[in-house]
């Protein structure tokens, strides 16, 4: 049987873990690769906060390689589109014509990476599209994943729920007004374990870091700029 080659967009969080979970399950499509942006200037994951020495254990666990897409720091979204372009044609040329998102609900965002990946003539795919989130991190969790969180948005949650392991406990401990799976930018995540991995990605628990980003003098940019950030140190595997 002739596979689809597919990529998906990754962040090593909780919902491109469960949304790569889903596609596992799919024997017409081959996921290729994980996609991720990474800043050039720190080496982390953008928003996520996470070092890429332990994005790519992940990857390593999961047995898909990861391709990276470095930024430049403060890069605006021309910057970004021009580089993230450049990556889907290379990906173009090789065959694949499906990307995988994570995204349930925001439809902007959708449309966003619809339009753009329609000028390559490759489809968007959303497992998770729609669905009730205390339903997902319900599923998330019984099925055997496990993760942490990375970053809050100080808008919306305090310091202490940074580096708080997710479970349906942390969940109630979370204002009402935060979506359990943090689909409007409230937190963000690391899975380090689950039926995806061959073994868990170990690490260790470093300090709590609060950032303050400039506002936008854009006054149609609407965007956060507190956060915290617990960071997650990386530990050699043993021999």
């Amino acid at each position: 049987m002739t596979q689809t080659h597919a990529f998906i967009n990754w962040s090593g969080g909780k919902d491109a873990a469960f949304s790569l979970y889903k596609m596992l399950g799919n024997p017409d499509l081959s996921i290729d690769y994980l996609l991720t942006t990474v800043s050039s200037a720190y080496h982390r994951v953008s928003m996520h906060g996470v070092r890429e020495e332990l994005l790519k254990e992940q990857a390593l666990e999961i047995g898909i390689p990861l391709q990276i897409a470095y930024l430049p720091e403060r890069a605006d979204m021309e910057t970004y589109n021009r580089l993230m372009a450049e990556q889907l044609a290379v990906f173009a040329r090789k065959d694949i014509r499906y990307a995988v998102f994570g995204d349930i609900f925001l439809e902007d965002l959708r449309e966003y990476r619809e339009k753009q990946l329609k000028l390559l003539a490759i489809k968007a795919v959303f497992p998770l599209w729609k669905k009730n989130t205390v339903e997902l991190i319900k599923e998330f969790l019984d099925a055997g994943f496990k993760a942490i969180i990375t970053c809050v948005n100080a808008r919306c949650l305090d310091r202490s729920f940074a580096g708080r392991e997710i479970t349906m406990d942390l969940l109630k401990d979370m204002p009402g007004n935060v979506d359990p799976c943090g689909e409007n930018g409230e937190f963000h995540s690391f899975v380090y374990d689950g039926p995806i991995f061959k073994k868990a990605v170990k690490f260790s628990k470093g300090e709590i870091i609060e950032r303050t980003y400039p506002v936008s003098e854009d006054k149609e940019v609407n965007w956060d700029h507190h956060f915290y950030f617990c960071d997650l140190l990386p530990l050699s595997s043993p021999l």
